[in-house]
């Protein structure tokens, strides 16, 4: 099977579907059958919308620094650092000074991430 269908590389910004999220916020999306991955990368700074959707999501913080909000905490996030979100909850992340690179993982796979476009999609 060629490999890009089933083997990708995190720093290959030609893979994946394309969105942006927010200013300076952007990310390749991988859509499987059960899960989806989204590589997020986030300039120095830069900081999402609240928003919250039916799909449990885990974050994973590869590189950089951050800051997450979900629910009513705020909770600083370095490298190695990794959170679930359950369905349901606000959350957002806002950079640090060097800028961030997350690996989200949902499950289902979003129905809005499935498809081109910008924003965090249409269940905020």
């Amino acid at each position: 099977m060629p490999k890009g269908e089933t083997f990708f590389n995190i720093d290959d910004l030609t893979q994946g579907l394309a969105r942006d999220l927010a200013p300076g916020i952007s990310t390749r999306v991988f859509a499987g059958d059960h899960a989806m991955l989204s590589v997020v990368r986030l300039d120095p700074g830069a900081e999402g919308t609240l928003h919250q959707h039916p799909e449990e999501q885990w974050g994973l913080l590869i590189e950089g620094s951050a800051v997450r909000v979900q629910g009513d905490e705020e909770v600083a996030v370095e490298k190695g650092d990794f959170w679930r979100t359950p369905g349901g909850v606000p959350h957002t992340i806002r950079a640090g000074a060097d800028g961030a690179v997350v690996l989200d993982v949902f499950s289902p796979p979003r129905s809005a991430y499935t498809r081109p476009g910008s924003g965090f999609g249409d269940e905020s």
